[in-house]
């Protein structure tokens, strides 16, 4: 089953985003969390809490093996651009863009076996409801 969990609008040029965000594509999730809490680089942070989030998301939400995790994509696409100006020499001002990005990730892993009680335990709570 795959799970996934997304970012929108990270204040971080998708380029730099996507630089660290392939360090740790197809890898498992445990080791990308390694990997990214050691990375030098201000986009591991964004990219870090969305894998984070994508882990939760399926031991939470979907009953997955948190230990048996595995990326099967993390993508980062543009997201709106902020048109600002610098100021520049002889009283001009050159236009820039603030870029932000979308950071999307999908993860897959075994799914948890559901213990079910058994027919003695099932016996001995209704003999003590009865009681």
């Amino acid at each position: 089953m795959n799970v996934q969990a997304i970012a929108k609008g990270v204040r971080m040029s998708p380029r730099k985003v996507g630089v660290v965000a392939a360090l740790v594509r197809g890898r498992s999730v445990e080791d990308a969390l390694v990997i990214l809490d050691h990375t030098p680089r201000r986009s591991a942070d964004p990219v870090y809490k969305v894998v984070a989030s994508a882990k939760a998301n399926a031991e939470h939400n979907h009953n997955l093996k948190p230990n048996t995790l595995q990326i099967v994509e993390i993508s980062v696409s543009p997201g709106p651009r902020l048109k600002r100006f610098r100021p520049a020499a002889r009283g001009r001002a050159l236009p820039f863009l603030r870029r932000s990005s979308h950071n999307r990730v999908v993860v897959s892993g075994e799914e948890r076996i559901v213990k079910t009680p058994t027919q003695a335990k099932k016996a001995s709570v209704a003999k003590k409801e009865a009681k």
